[in-house]
């Protein structure tokens, strides 16, 4: 038996060594992390006269459209998205909820151009607050959510400023929490698509609100209640099918700003628009790059990406398996692509090594194009297989060379 180990414990070494250095089925340091994809509309003639625009579709964040969309320019209240950015994240996160009290300081009840008449010393939740912003698109009520969030609006404003630092926001820079017109207050037709579909894709919930047509707050003061209605400011709304928001601006230095919102046929699009001259023309507008994104637009539906009987082989594991986490559906939206062509591949990992935890990655579903990849997917180990013990690793080494009774 001494002789025996002599000869087995060396080799057990080695191999538990070559263990460590596994190779995967598919490399996935080369999974694609880019998926934006500009549409080339250099044939395209929307005969958009706003100074800068932008189309986006949501799910993916692919480009569709762009006129200008990096020029620095005045955002008016379209500022409010990452004001309620903030806000939802602040919930998100638990360190905000609906119900919550915020008092009105005198700051915010100062802010002039759009706003709901809030009193100082006033007192509304954080529900009605957000109700405030998104609907009336209240200046005051921006403020003051800034200030109950993070203490002063100076200090909200380095919050919104770290955020659009944080999503990439790279011609952006704000100086006040609503959108009034500030000498160094900027930002992009991009910046703003980007930091609109961070607020719809991470909190879907703001469409509860923003397709809201009319409600109202009561207002309490030292001279009692008071009913304050509020109208939505977005009568893009009830102009085109499928609208759901987003947020309309204006100061006569920004000129009509807005960044619209549709859904259709479960496909989402953002379109944004900054300086058009008339209210008119930029409803017009942001319905053109509408239209146009949802005639280049198709959705791909696969409705059964992956069931568990698949199953992985596991070195140096309890089991000699794991099985993958069922995947019941995935949607890809495409730009002028015929969906058949589409191709749907399933790599799983070899070699893979215990211990293996649920919700490791253990392969990659990958879908293509006309040979290009256009989506990829994790698979997830839907369970836990520890390693082996020393021992037991010896036991199954001999048995492979000796019967044992």
């Amino acid at each position: 038996m001494k002789y025996i180990l002599s000869f087995v414990l060396p080799l057990i070494l080695t191999l538990n060594y070559g263990f460590c250095n596994f190779k995967i089925a598919y490399d996935e340091s080369k999974i694609s992390t880019n998926t934006d994809c500009y549409v080339d509309d250099s044939g395209v003639d929307l005969n958009i006269t706003s100074k800068s625009a932008v189309l986006i579709e949501a799910k993916s964040g692919k480009v569709l459209y762009e006129k200008n969309p990096n020029d620095k320019l005045k955002p008016a209240s379209v500022t409010k998205i990452m004001t309620l950015l903030l806000c939802y994240d602040q919930i998100k996160s638990g360190n905000m909820n609906y119900d919550d009290t915020i008092t009105i300081s005198e700051h915010a009840a100062s802010m002039g151009g759009s706003q709901c008449f809030f009193e100082a010393g006033e007192q509304q939740t954080v529900f009605d607050i957000i109700k405030c912003i998104e609907i009336s698109s209240g200046n005051d009520a921006a403020v003051a959510m800034g200030e109950h969030i993070a203490g002063s609006e100076e200090e909200f404003v380095k919050l919104m400023n770290s955020k659009a630092k944080e999503l990439g926001m790279n011609d952006t820079n704000f100086e006040n929490a609503c959108g009034l017109d500030s000498d160094n207050h900027y930002t992009s037709a991009y910046d703003i698509g980007i930091m609109s579909r961070e607020l719809i894709t991470k909190h879907p919930e703001i469409f509860e609100i923003s397709t809201i047509w009319m409600d109202h707050i009561i207002h309490k003061t030292s001279k009692g209640e008071s009913r304050f209605d509020l109208a939505n400011t977005n009568k893009f709304l009830r102009q085109y099918t499928g609208a759901n928001g987003l947020k309309t601006g204006y100061t006569s230095d920004a000129g009509y700003c807005m960044s619209g919102t549709a859904t259709r046929d479960d496909i989402t699009l953002i379109a944004v628009v900054m300086g058009a001259e008339t209210k008119e023309i930029r409803n017009e507008e942001v319905g053109k790059l509408l239209d146009f994104g949802f005639s280049k637009c198709t959705v791909y539906t696969d409705d059964n990406v992956l069931d568990n009987t698949n199953s992985v082989p596991v070195k140096n594991g309890v089991k000699k398996y794991v099985t993958p986490q069922k995947i019941n559906e995935h949607t890809i939206t495409l730009v002028d692509a015929d969906i058949s062509n589409i191709k749907k591949d399933i790599l799983l990992y070899d070699n893979l090594k215990a211990p293996i935890r649920e919700g490791d990655i253990i392969g990659l579903v990958k879908y293509t194009h006309n040979n290009e990849i256009i989506d990829e997917i994790h698979i997830y180990s839907s369970e836990n297989i520890l390693k082996k013990s020393y021992s037991l690793s010896i036991r199954d080494l001999c048995n492979r060379f000796f019967v044992v009774e």
